[in-house]
């Protein structure tokens, strides 16, 4: 069995609301028109090439609830998105066995309470958040509640990057241009969020916690040097008046060995250097299959195969394999191996 654990979907109820929305707006152009995103027979379909042996974990896509609606509406969006879902996972339990809750993190209050509908209510195995609400970084103490209650439910938070054109590359410019915003930025954007994550405490309060990481963890694997001898063990000696050498010396643990602790998928457009560096890095029980689906040239099969492809031309064992495949997400999930 593989089971995607990072696939996106936009279901049907929830993409006509969505289009509504957008006003047409040439941003969306492209989740607008990307057939298995949003058309579910053209989705299954497209799973026909991989057996019957492969699954999908549906989050559902970007752009983010909150920049398609105000705090008020983004609460009646996000419950059509986690009704939506969950009617595609009882149509087709073979192909979907689990959703992954969206919320309106816009509104905090609301956030909260509709991710307990969502899962006690819905049956979500999780929550996915973005790297930032309006501007707003996750580590803001409005957003703690989510990651407490997550953490004492035990059921991971899947993390996806959110960064647009009007992130300027150059203070001196306006927006990023050559969509730099998109290839070096949704990087950038995941590891920032991870090492605010690190620093204002987040695995000293939750040890356990489960974050998955899209895009195997970002930047970090690649920067391990830098972000151990370079920056963990030199915290501090760059910036003056501000507390940071405290901070290191207060930490339990030295920094880099909480950047292990996140959770990695291997979409990496079918990046086999990638996956080896983020292997190494988070190691095999922390690494769950994902394909990105349908972001690719063929609009949907093409990082699922190639994905496969690398992940079964690895150097490693077929326990570990499996536990890439399937093991991981399932265990993290809660749900049995026959699920």
């Amino acid at each position: 069995m593989k089971v995607d654990a990072y696939s996106h979907i936009l279901p049907a109820p929830y993409f006509e609301r969505m289009r509504e929305l957008s006003g047409g707006r040439a941003a969306l152009r492209r989740w607008l028109e990307l057939p298995a995103l949003h058309d579910v027979e053209v989705r299954l379909r497209m799973m026909e090439e991989f057996g019957d042996d492969y699954q999908q974990v549906l989050t559902l896509s970007s752009p983010p609830i909150e920049l398609l609606a105000g705090p008020d509406e983004a609460v009646a969006l996000a419950r059509l998105a986690n009704e939506s879902m969950l009617e595609l996972c009882e149509k087709y339990p073979d192909r979907f066995p689990a959703f992954v809750a969206a919320l309106p993190l816009s509104n905090p209050d609301a956030a909260m309470a509709e991710l307990a509908f969502a899962i006690d209510g819905l049956g979500a195995r999780g929550v996915q958040v973005f790297t930032n609400v309006n501007g707003k970084p996750l580590d803001d103490p409005a957003f703690q509640a989510v990651f407490d209650e997550m953490a004492r439910r035990d059921l991971p938070i899947w993390m996806h990057p959110a960064r647009g054109a009007g992130f300027a590359d150059y203070a001196t410019e306006d927006t990023s241009k050559y969509e730099i915003w998109w290839a070096l930025g949704w990087p950038y954007e995941t590891s920032v969020a991870m090492a605010r994550m690190v620093f204002s405490g987040l695995f000293q309060r939750h040890p356990d916690i489960k974050i998955i990481t899209h895009h195997m963890g970002a930047m970090i694997p690649y920067l391990e040097g830098r972000i151990g001898l370079g920056w963990s063990d030199q915290l501090g000696s760059r910036t003056a008046g501000e507390e940071y050498a405290n901070l290191r010396r207060e930490l339990p643990e030295r920094p880099l060995e909480y950047f292990r602790r996140f959770y990695a998928d291997t979409a990496l457009s079918g990046s086999a250097i990638g996956t080896r560096c983020g292997l190494d890095f988070f190691g095999a029980e922390r690494v769950l299959f994902a394909s990105d689906c349908p972001f690719d040239p063929e609009g949907g099969p093409m990082y699922i195969r190639e994905t496969i492809r690398v992940l079964n031309e690895l150097d490693i064992t077929d326990a570990e394999r499996e536990q890439i495949y399937q093991h991981n997400i399932l265990r993290l999930m809660r749900l049995p191996a026959d699920a």
